[in-house]
């Protein structure tokens, strides 16, 4: 975790640029690929593109939540506030863990980190809500 801060601290406002980390590229942070992503992106792309990717994820959920508020079957809308909590737990543990509010118990970033069961888990969770959310208008009636 200590590497971890000094990885997100030396990068500053800008970063040092695309594989220019000098603590990700020679392995002082481990685990970079998957837990500690969230260093390297703050290592390379510095506070401005720690800011952009927290902010898409905001707005990522925001629109989860829209979108599960649209929904007129109450299981549909459920599953949608499911899916975003789901994500926002992960979001916020990971970068949590990161940064060093959280202890480091190995959650992936959702969509970002290293590794295809994460990977395959949130794009099956996030295409069953689309495809619900597709068929919105076709509710039985109870």
């Amino acid at each position: 975790m200590r590497q971890s801060k000094i990885a997100i601290g030396s990068g500053e406002f800008w970063g040092k640029g695309f594989l220019e980390g000098t603590q990700t590229k020679f392995d002082f942070v481990p685990e970079q690929s998957t837990d500690f992503i969230f260093c390297t992106i703050g290592e390379e792309h510095g506070w401005f593109g720690s800011t952009l990717l927290i902010g898409l994820y905001v707005a990522f959920m925001l629109r989860l939540v829209f979108l599960a508020e649209r929904q007129k079957d109450k299981f549909s809308r459920i599953y949608g506030y499911s899916v975003a909590c789901l994500i926002f737990i992960h979001f916020m543990v990971n970068i949590g863990m990161t940064i060093g509010v959280f202890p480091v118990i190995g959650i992936p970033l959702p969509f970002f980190s290293y590794g295809g069961s994460s990977l395959w888990s949130f794009t099956i969770l996030l295409f069953i809500f689309l495809k619900l959310d597709a068929h919105r208008g076709e509710v039985l009636v109870h």
